[in-house]
């Protein structure tokens, strides 16, 4: 036994290695400049690429009557890109919930700025994290992982930001991306322990409004 040590200690720092390599690229990929500027930019860069001004539309404005989210991230922002971080302002009127989602690519942040929320997570043994947040309040949800928030007053509006460890988090929506990306009737009808009828029903309260 004690010749075979060697190849014993290779192949746990190969695992390891495969382990790290995974590890490093879920994330955000390493730049190995300061920052990327787009092929397309249009030079000289300077410090206007570097500011978003796109939250200053929430400024002053009447506060929206369904919920509503604002992000600054890679997509709105170019000089996110390779910087690991991104940003978005979430705005509930009363009542109104953040519907279970995920974020495959990054962890999450909230603030909350204003109000109080119900908020949650289940982790992959399904246990269930709950927390009721008011204003001044921070609770991380881990990566990936499928959480809410909800904003049970009826009659006080809530504000939160959130930050991510991406510059592209990616949004999964339940309700969305169950029952409207073309998946059979019968498969959920069967998985959900209902009928196709029910299904469709569900499927219709998540069709957009004309």
């Amino acid at each position: 036994m004690a010749r075979d040590a060697p190849a014993v200690v290779f192949l746990l720092f190969l695992a390891s290695s495969f382990v790290a390599v995974h590890f490093s690229e879920a994330g955000d990929a390493d730049i190995l400049t300061d920052f990327v500027v787009p092929s397309n930019a249009t030079p000289p860069v300077d410090g206007n690429f570097f500011t978003f001004t796109g939250m200053r539309a929430l400024a002053g404005a009447p506060f929206p009557a369904t919920f509503k989210v604002t992000k600054a991230s890679l997509a709105e922002f170019p000089a996110l890109n390779g910087q690991s971080v991104s940003y978005a302002v979430l705005q509930f009127p009363a009542g109104t919930p953040n519907p279970p989602h995920t974020h495959p690519r990054s962890s999450e942040l909230l603030f909350l700025v204003e109000g109080s929320l119900q908020v949650g997570f289940v982790d992959s043994t399904n246990k269930l994290f709950t927390q009721t947040l008011q204003a001044g309040d921070i609770f991380i949800f881990p990566k990936g992982l499928l959480h809410f928030q909800y904003n049970s007053d009826a009659q006080k509006e809530a504000v939160a930001i959130s930050a991510f460890g991406s510059a592209n988090a990616g949004t999964m929506s339940i309700p969305v991306t169950v029952f409207t990306t073309g998946i059979d009737d019968n498969i959920l009808a069967k998985s959900f322990k209902t009928d196709v009828g029910t299904i469709h029903a569900l499927k219709a309260g998540l069709a957009p409004k004309a």
